[in-house]
């Protein structure tokens, strides 16, 4: 994590860090799958969210049947997989509070569960982990747990079973910036131009400039408030 999210403030400034980058990147084109080899985005992983009540019910029932199995199977990869799946889906249908872009602290912690659960899974997952499931889970570390370094690793898992794409590795760019990785962030980037039609090259590192600027700028602000001298993410 990069940033000290301690106060209802600083946290609420990072998030307008990551809604800031839908709207640089032409109102969604990343952060929301459009133009990309995932399945969907933000709210297609929500699956509407903002539920509650009888939903609840239901993923909890899930949730209880598959921690049964991988109780009794620790190795089963399906298992943790679904385990891992009814966790984030349930924070997104019960947590996800729509009206202003956040989780409820019971949607937090299920997310938490789920990275768990995200992780044993990985342990012991074939050569090639489930592409749909890495997709959700870069939505869960990006929206909603605010790390960028466990979104780009999920992301690139994406990538690699869905086939890379100009808008995918941009998005991986972003996410290895706010996590501190410049070489991978450079790299991303690269990748992002040579997908890119021949007349949208330009316009690709424009938009990833632009987002790395309005990124360095909330970090600033944040480090202000901190009492922190400032410097860019990437260095």
């Amino acid at each position: 994590m990069l940033f000290d999210l301690r106060g209802r403030g600083r946290r609420r400034t990072v998030q307008v860090i990551y809604a800031s980058l839908a709207i640089l990147m032409g109102g969604g084109l990343v952060l929301f799958g459009i133009g990309g080899a995932t399945s969907g985005g933000l709210f297609d992983a929500l699956g509407g969210g903002g539920g509650g009540g009888n939903v609840a019910d239901v993923y909890q029932k899930r949730i209880e049947q598959y921690q049964a199995r991988v109780a009794a199977a620790p190795s089963d990869a399906a298992a943790w997989a679904a385990l891992t799946r009814a966790q984030a889906q349930e924070a997104a249908a019960t947590g996800y509070q729509q009206g202003t872009g956040t989780y409820s602290a019971a949607g937090i912690r299920q997310l938490q569960a789920a990275s768990r659960s995200w992780e044993r899974y990985l342990a012991v997952a074939p050569a090639k982990p489930d592409a749909d499931l890495a997709n959700l889970m870069t939505t869960a570390y990006r929206d909603g747990l605010n790390d960028p370094k466990k979104a780009a690793r999920a992301l690139e898992i994406v990538i690699a079973q869905k086939g890379a794409t100009s808008a995918l590795y941009a998005q991986l760019s972003i996410l290895a910036y706010l996590a501190g990785d410049s070489r991978q962030s450079t790299l991303a980037e690269q990748r992002a131009a040579d997908l890119a039609p021949k007349d949208r090259k330009k316009l690709v590192k424009a938009q990833l400039a632009a987002q790395r600027a309005s990124i360095d700028q909330q970090r600033a602000q944040l480090q202000q408030q901190q009492g922190a001298p400032s410097q860019g993410l990437g260095g």
